[in-house]
């Protein structure tokens, strides 16, 4: 059975389907579509096969509802030979709610010589993991996940691979850029939770890819949590089951009541 897509499309709008709601409010839309839709409209109006969109920015600075039509509207910046430079915006009715800016870069070859990077991680892959028995751990059927070491808000390492399963838009499948950039959002609860719940949500999220990810699965591996008065980082390193890709970074505030249903006991 075809699962419900997180949106429809109707002429130049985007109507939000229940399943695309979030975890602080069962009204409000959850920030991984907002990115998502973004790179989607950047991707579907800019993209080209000789660019890669090697960074992201999706600044997210209002919740929008899940009652309310979308739309994204879109400019180049620039248009170079090597650089090509996208800014969009997402509306929520007539009120703006997210802005994203994504570089694209022009592939060409490496350049000559070696340059130290740091070792691939070695973990097996998501076929040869058992599927987990808790939802939440899905967001009860927005993703899927294999667990590999860790889970949301253990104090140690943590590692995972998420899939999609489900149409961002319907009638559209995603792309690799729209998968990864629909995900990456996860970076923010994966890195920011602790022993006591998700106490942190996130106002923007930074993707870096050196390359799309050529296979369905991405990976996501907490390499950095610090905040100070209130105000947070979190960064994970992004896999695909080929090699790295890139890597996820957002910023976040704190919330007075944290999210205590988050992660398995």
């Amino acid at each position: 059975m075809k699962k419900e897509p997180f949106f429809a499309r109707q002429g130049d709008a985007y109507i939000p389907n229940p399943i695309s709601n979030g975890p602080w409010n069962p009204d409000s839309m959850h920030g991984r579509v907002v990115i998502g839709l973004l790179a989607h409209a950047i991707e579907e109006q800019h993209g080209s096969p000789d660019f890669v969109p090697a960074r992201l920015t999706v600044d997210m600075f209002r919740l929008p509802d899940i009652h309310t039509p979308t739309r994204v509207t879109t400019k180049r910046i620039r248009d170079g030979m090597r650089i090509r430079l996208v800014e969009a915006e997402f509306f929520s009715g007539d009120t703006s709610m997210a802005r994203a800016s994504c570089q694209l870069l022009r592939r060409t070859e490496n350049a000559p010589g070696n340059v130290w990077s740091p070792a691939n991680w070695d973990v097996p892959l998501p076929d040869t993991i058992p599927a987990p028995t808790d939802p939440r751990l899905g967001m009860n059927g927005k993703w899927t996940t294999r667990p590999i070491v860790g889970h949301m808000g253990s104090l140690g390492p943590r590692r995972l691979w998420m899939s999609e399963v489900r149409e961002l838009v319907a009638g559209t499948p995603m792309s690799p850029f729209v998968h990864v950039a629909t995900g990456a959002d996860f970076a923010s609860p994966f890195a920011n939770a602790g022993d006591a719940g998700l106490g942190y949500i996130n106002s923007d999220v930074t993707i870096y890819l050196h390359r799309l990810p050529v296979t369905r699965w991405i990976g996501f591996d907490v390499v950095n949590h610090h905040a100070t008065e209130g105000v947070a980082i979190g960064e994970c390193w992004l896999y695909d089951e080929k090699g790295p890709i890139g890597t996820s970074t957002v910023a976040a505030l704190a919330q007075k009541k944290p999210m205590t249903n988050v992660a398995p006991p």
